[in-house]
């Protein structure tokens, strides 16, 4: 579940990072003569809206509009009193209530003249973003970006990093505990290392991995982790004897 609290280290991710992902973006535009570029975003599919604004969406729908011109746009339907939290975390300036999202985007297109948009993985539009955006005047092309460069493989590396760290130092204090014990206790020291979102599978003996289920762990077990920091995700599995 993401529950732990999101926030923008500039010293660890500059907006640097971003001014250069976003001027790809604009150039993959240029090259098709775009005026803007749709990305969709969600709790389960985030990836591409987290790597182009640094937004990483609490279980709400969005779409992200980046003109090839001027400032990314957020369409989405959080509370406008989350509004100042997200523009401290990512490059929006222009938030925009959308409880309907297709309608707000065509509002938004209509109000700049955009009879095209660009479209990030159209094949994999949610149905009901896609049929409506079909069905409507505006006529969209399908959008590939490079989504991997320097800034991301270091962040991966330290969500590994991080993940495995923590886990060879709780692992040897886990005998003796159930898994839902020791399933607190690492969840504790992965959300204070700034874990967004974490999934834990326990397996002893023979046993395959599954969630915490209130089994006893011996002097040998293994603990499976897949672990969000700052929107990367790491899997590190690791048993005892270390």
């Amino acid at each position: 579940m993401k529950r732990g609290l999101i926030t923008w280290d500039k010293a660890e991710l500059p907006p640097s990072v971003f001014d250069a992902r976003l001027a790809k973006a604009r150039a993959a535009l240029a090259e098709q003569d775009l005026p803007a570029l749709l990305v969709y975003s969600d709790v389960w599919r985030s990836n591409e809206g987290r790597h182009l604004t640094n937004y990483m969406p609490y279980w709400n729908r969005s779409l992200i509009v980046m003109p090839r011109e001027g400032a990314p746009v957020l369409l989405c339907g959080l509370s406008p009193r989350v509004y100042p939290w997200i523009k401290s975390v990512t490059v929006f300036e222009e938030i925009r209530p959308a409880s309907k999202l297709v309608p707000t985007l065509l509002q938004l297109c209509a109000e700049r003249g955009w009879s095209k948009l660009g479209v990030l993985d159209l094949p994999r539009l949610p149905h009901e973003i896609h049929s409506p955006l079909q069905s409507s005047d505006v006529k969209t092309s399908d959008i590939k970006l490079e989504l991997t460069d320097d800034a991301e493989v270091a962040m991966l590396r330290r969500a590994e990093q991080m993940t495995r760290e923590i886990l060879t130092a709780e692992l040897p204090k886990g005998a003796g505990l159930t898994d839902y014990q020791f399933s607190g206790r690492l969840e504790r020291a992965f959300r204070r290392a700034g874990a967004e979102d974490l999934v834990l599978l326990f397996r002893t003996g023979n046993s395959a991995p599954r969630q915490a289920h209130g089994a006893m762990l011996g002097d040998k077990y293994s603990v499976a982790v897949a672990l969000e920091y700052r929107g990367h995700w790491a899997r590190v599995t690791l048993g005892l004897p270390l």
